[in-house]
């Protein structure tokens, strides 16, 4: 209001410095001189008004200035309503539901904070902050290796969780082809890692798979079982390092594990028993009168061979499921300290975060050991009860 006032004042005086020029200029005609004097009295009718104005303005800022209450429950709602502005976007941009998504789904790059400055532009044009993992099949989602643009079924693209499986493969070669060669030697086991290494060998060996699967049998699974316990093992604990992601948190991975588990099963047991045998061996004995028997049996079967697929399936779920939960709460955990960012609440809540996320880490280190022991026990079950008959 001020601001106007001064420019109409501004104009006003211009008009008001014409009228003069007028007065005093003898050889303007008598009509500009009429219109001079009417435009003089405009002035001066304007000029009143904004003193009226004025007047009206120092009335009300006066009758502000008596309701400081008033002018500070404005000013606090105006605060309150900034920081719930504040807290929804943040909320959008860090849980965002297809950002955490992102995060423990797998990708074809790795994922970097914003601050190391690392970022590409992927094919679609979209910017990314992280490392791009290089394309070296040439395969991509719109030309798929097995499949098609609207149905792809197998890209065949190098991705971040197929990258992680390489390491982890490569890491257990070098590890076990030097505890191999250790114990080959015939020493007592000296050293911190070789006597943590051995001491996991030996509880597998002992305490899953020789009781599962029987004093006779146990020597000839016992390297499928290690090999899967410690490749488990190995991906759930790269996947508790910032930024690369869990690999078992999956259902493709997984179900890799299920796969091979099942065919070691249903193989094993078809070797052992003949084809004929493997399947009559699912159907529990029973001593049933024949008319029952006619009826009971055939049900029974269809029944203990959609358990068999079932229980597989339950066992790439299972490991899937809770890697995958684990790692999501952790990312929420995580983004809860983005979200309280340029707000009064980021300085007393987010050391509690921080501790929250600390423990929560911790217990997903234990998850790692856990699943990767109930996976092995469950697949060393599976395995020892195709050795036998119900």
């Amino acid at each position: 209001m001020f601001y106007v006032d001064d420019h109409n004042h501004e104009e006003k005086g211009s008009d008001h410095d014409g009228v003069d020029h007028a007065h005093t200029d003898h050889d303007h005609a008598s009509n500009v001189d009429a219109k001079a004097g009417h435009e003089n009295a405009d002035h001066g009718h304007d000029h009143s008004h904004d003193d009226h104005s004025h007047a009206e303005t120092g009335h009300s800022d006066h009758g502000l200035s008596d309701h400081g209450l008033s002018d500070h429950g404005s000013h606090a709602e105006a605060g309150n309503l900034s920081m719930t502005e504040q807290l929804q976007a943040n909320m959008a941009k860090y849980l965002d539901v297809n950002g955490l998504m992102g995060h423990v789904q797998d990708a074809y790059y790795f994922e970097c904070p914003e601050a190391l400055g690392l970022s590409f532009e992927d094919e679609h044009g979209h910017q990314h902050n992280g490392i791009k993992i290089p394309n070296i099949t040439g395969f991509t989602k719109e030309t798929p290796m097995i499949g098609t643009a609207e149905k792809p079924i197998f890209v065949g693209r190098l991705s971040k969780f197929m990258v992680l499986e390489l390491v982890g493969a490569i890491l257990l070669t070098l590890v076990f082809v030097w505890l191999a060669k250790k114990i080959k030697s015939g020493d007592r086991p000296k050293g911190k890692i070789w006597n943590l290494l051995e001491s996991f060998v030996v509880y597998i060996k002992e305490e899953v798979v020789k009781p599962a699967v029987g004093e006779h049998d146990y020597e000839r699974f016992l390297p499928f079982l290690l090999t899967t316990f410690f490749f488990i093992l190995t991906l759930n604990l790269l996947g508790a390092i910032p930024f690369l992601g869990s690999a078992t948190g999956s259902l493709a991975v997984t179900a890799i594990f299920a796969l091979a588990t099942f065919g070691v099963v249903v193989g094993s047991g078809v070797q052992k028993m003949g084809f004929a045998g493997f399947l009559k061996a699912q159907v529990p004995s029973m001593d049933l009168p024949p008319a029952m028997k006619m009826v009971l049996l055939p049900l029974m079967f269809v029944i203990e061979i959609f358990g068999l697929f079932v229980k597989h399936a339950v066992l790439a779920i299972r490991l899937f499921a809770n890697m995958f939960a684990g790692h999501l709460v952790l990312a929420i955990f995580v983004g809860f300290v983005g979200v309280l960012g340029g707000t009064l609440l980021f300085y007393p809540i987010t050391p509690v975060v921080v501790l929250g996320t600390i423990a929560f880490s911790a217990m997903e280190l234990f998850v790692a050991f856990l699943q990767a022991y109930v996976f092995t026990f469950l697949a060393a079950l599976f395995i020892g009860s195709a050795q036998h008959a119900h």
